[in-house]
Formats: C-alpha cells, sequence, structure tokens
C-alpha cells in the first residue's frame, strides 16, 4: 500500500523526444529529488538519449550519480572557498562564480557564471577583466548565463545574452561556449544566428522531464475507511468532526511531500484574492488536499501525518474502498513517492 508515481513511459520518452529537437546539445538537468522520478533513473535516460553532459544540483548530487552517468558531470552550485572537499571523478565540471573561485580550483574543469538579472551569483562585469590571470591555471569548459523565468518588466532574454556576449568580448575572454537557463527554442535560434562560431548549450530539467503533465501522475492507496459521526471526536487532536461522513486514510503524508507547499509569487488581483481566502480558511482548519475523488479535491480531516493522510468525505459522498487509489496533485520536485511504476 504506497503512493506511486505512474508514468506512461512511451508518452514522457516522446515529449523528451520533441525536447531534444528543439534543443540540440541540450545539457539535461537532475537535481534535487530527481524532479520526483530520482537521480538514477533520470541517469539512466539522460544516457539512452546520448546526452554527453548532466548537471546535478551540488557536489553531493554529483557523488551520488556518478556511478549511474558515464559522462561529464556538471555541477550547477557554485564553488564555495569554505566548502568541504569531497571526492570527485576528474569528468565533474564545476561553477564557479568569483575570480577567487577559479584561482582555487588549479587544474579542475570549470564554467564561470556571470552575475544575470536574477543576482543571485556570478561574475560582475568589472571583474571580469580579473580572470586573464587566473584562466590558464583552469581547463575552461565556457561561460553561463542563468536567467529568470519571467520578465514583468518586459525585457528580453537575447538581448541580455547578447549584452554578456559583449562585454566578454570586449574583456578579449574566448566565446567557444555559452551555456544557458531558460530560454525558448526561438530564442535560442536568435543566439545562434547572431553568434555562428559560440556553441550555446541549454540546461533544461522542468522542461524536459515534466513538460508533459498527462504523461505521469500520483496515486494514493485507501488503505482504511471509518465512518463518523458530528461532533465524534477523531485524530491526534482529538478535534470534532463537522458533521457527518467519512475519515478516510490513503498513503502519503509528509515524510512524501504531502502538505508540503513552497511560496508563491502572486500578481494581479484575482490570485491575490484567492490566496487570502484559503490562508482564511487555513486558520479554521480547513486545507484542501492534493488527493481527489470523484473528480474533487478533497479536504484534509487534519493535517497530514508522516506517512499516511486522513480526509473527510461528507455523507453525501459515496467512500471509496479499500485498495483504492486516489489521484493525487502534487509537486514533482518535492514529492518522494513509495515506489514508481511504468505502464
Amino acid at each position: 500500500m504506497a503512493l506511486t508515481l505512474y508514468i506512461d513511459t512511451a508518452r514522457w520518452r516522446g515529449h523528451q523526444q520533441q525536447v531534444l529537437q528543439q534543443f540540440p546539445g541540450i545539457v539535461p538537468v537532475c537535481k534535487g529529488n530527481g524532479y520526483g522520478f530520482g537521480h538514477e533513473r533520470l541517469a539512466a535516460e539522460a544516457s539512452g538519449f546520448g546526452a554527453d553532459v548532466l548537471a546535478v544540483g551540488t557536489v553531493y548530487e554529483a557523488a551520488q550519480t556518478k556511478d549511474y552517468f558515464g559522462g561529464d558531470l556538471m555541477v550547477l552550485t557554485p564553488y564555495q572557498l569554505t566548502e568541504e572537499p569531497v571526492p570527485l571523478p576528474t569528468r565533474v565540471i564545476r561553477t564557479v562564480a568569483s575570480v577567487d573561485g577559479v584561482s582555487r580550483l588549479v587544474g579542475a574543469r570549470v564554467v564561470i557564471e556571470v552575475m544575470s538579472s536574477i543576482r543571485r551569483h556570478g561574475v560582475k562585469e568589472e571583474d571580469l577583466p580579473k580572470l586573464h590571470g587566473v584562466l590558464d591555471d583552469v581547463k575552461l569548459e565556457g561561460f553561463a548565463v542563468h536567467l529568470p523565468l519571467d520578465r514583468t518588466d518586459g525585457t528580453d532574454a537575447v538581448e541580455e545574452v547578447i549584452t554578456w556576449m559583449d562585454r566578454l568580448r570586449a574583456a578579449r575572454l574566448p566565446l567557444h561556449t555559452m551555456y544557458v537557463s531558460h530560454v525558448s527554442a526561438e530564442e535560442l535560434a536568435r543566439l545562434r544566428q547572431q553568434f555562428p562560431q559560440t556553441n550555446f548549450r541549454t540546461r533544461i530539467g522542468t522542461r524536459l522531464w515534466l513538460g508533459d503533465h498527462e504523461a505521469t501522475e500520483y496515486r494514493g492507496t485507501v488503505l482504511d475507511v471509518t465512518p463518523v459521526a458530528k461532533g465524534e471526536r477523531f485524530g491526534y487532536r482529538q478535534q470534532k468532526s463537522s458533521g457527518d461522513g467519512h475519515l478516510v486514510v490513503v498513503a502519503g503524508g509528509t515524510s512524501h511531500g504531502v502538505g508540503l507547499e513552497s511560496p508563491k509569487a502572486l500578481h494581479g488581483v484575482m490570485p491575490r484574492a484567492k490566496g487570502v481566502a484559503r490562508a482564511g480558511l487555513a486558520t479554521v482548519n480547513r486545507n484542501l488536499s492534493p488527493f481527489l475523488w470523484q473528480g474533487k479535491q478533497r479536504w484534509f480531516a487534519e493535517p497530514p501525518h508522516m506517512q499516511v493522510s486522513i480526509l473527510f468525505l461528507p455523507a453525501d459522498t459515496a467512500p471509496p474502498v479499500v485498495g483504492d487509489e486516489l489521484p493525487a496533485q502534487l509537486r514533482h520536485t518535492t514529492t518522494m513517492p513509495d515506489r514508481v511504476v511504468e505502464r
């Protein structure tokens, strides 16, 4: 009895092929929880479609994935001067976001990230000339620009990359390879046309693995169904039932990522109004679960437990039976299923 991720393998791989055709030279990304599939599985997929480089999030993920992927591994988190040493093979490429970082990685393969409009990390324009004094001591694989997902000010992703290409050229730095994140196929084509001598390689994770929402589905197994009357107490906190109905125990709890939600950036009046409404319901212990029954998202009876969730179904809704599976709308990047089933 488990929280299961079902994969329509043919459809999932068909979508991968569409993305590969749109983005030649793609660097697939496998970070965090492996987008819900796991590092081993995504490494196998990347090997299967012939990727020569696989990007991972951290050095710890590189150490974990090196046994599953035989090509180069690119660590996306920049090298930190104070980080603890982690044994890694020479085929690992480190991202570096400072001149000092480059100077510390003598003999290493590096990608130098520049400071994009995300303003998270990167070498600044005024520091580019300083790279000349340290580049001879490393194996430069190229530069990288990590772009924002949304551009609410109407700016253009291609123009931002072009600006950095011009800065690198003015600093007399090599432009043989540029790694870019969060560009469209059309934007990639524009860059390649503008700079035919530069090899632009896109680093893509979400669009590659999760772009076809119909190719995957989470389902939680119903473990128990118990009638409950209005006013009866139940659960860890012994709260009273708001009405007659059934308590449905379903596989999937906090250890799986059920109930976890990242903060959202809300734009516009309606999304903000909905957010206020959700917050108001939460203050009276009314929280929607990710589980669906009869096509409708159902309420948590109480906060999810470590491995199960308890849902409340009103008396006018016929309950499921033990062994049924309830679809669950879960975020792949925060979910750890018990098993993965291909069909």
